[in-house]
């Protein structure tokens, strides 16, 4: 099991899309991938939940977030494989970490919680909520987003993770996010 949670090594710089529901990740992911002309890992949790809540008319449980994170790792460790540039990651474990955390009383798998923390990246871009709510089959607590965000920008850094705050419109944060990968990629020649 703790395999399956483990980030494999690569040689790619690794950058996570982080932040509340609804608040523009994929579309930046996308971009970003399109942008570096690499590969994005989408976010697992999306295809799973949809797909129970298509057959069983049933959301997230607590017992779903450890399959979740395990079909997260083998998502990002198997794209990590196909580039040597930069792997765009629509989530990670930490994030999976802060809803467990934030939904179910502060509980978080103890497996979950210790691969949140151990595996890493070269930075993170949290999403600010300024972007239009857009509610799915997934998605709820609309009225909460800023209490999401907090939560989110609390744990990058109770885990000194690097980031920063993307705000503004698509093109807006698409030039931010890309300043800021530019210079790692610099930094790493």
């Amino acid at each position: 099991m703790e395999k399956k949670l483990k980030q494999e090594k690569s040689n790619c710089i690794k950058v996570v899309l982080f932040g509340p529901e609804s608040t523009g990740k994929t579309t930046l992911a996308k971009q970003l991938a399109r942008h570096y002309n690499s590969v994005w890992v989408p976010e697992y949790a999306r295809q799973y939940l949809q797909k129970k809540w298509n057959n069983e008319r049933k959301t997230c449980e607590q017992s779903d977030l450890l399959p979740i994170a395990i079909g997260q790792m083998k998502l990002e460790n198997t794209s990590a494989q196909k580039t040597d540039s930069v792997l765009i990651c629509d989530t990670d474990l930490l994030e999976t970490k802060v809803y467990s955390e934030e939904y179910y009383s502060g509980k978080c798998d103890p497996l979950l919680d210790k691969y949140a923390v151990e595996n890493t990246y070269d930075l993170y871009l949290l999403t600010y909520i300024d972007t239009p709510w857009e509610a799915d089959d997934l998605r709820d607590k609309p009225e909460e987003r800023e209490e999401m965000f907090a939560a989110f920008e609390k744990a990058l850094q109770n885990n000194n993770r690097p980031y920063i705050i993307l705000k503004g419109d698509k093109k807006e944060r698409l030039e931010k996010a890309v300043n800021h990968i530019d210079e790692i990629l610099n930094k790493r020649k």
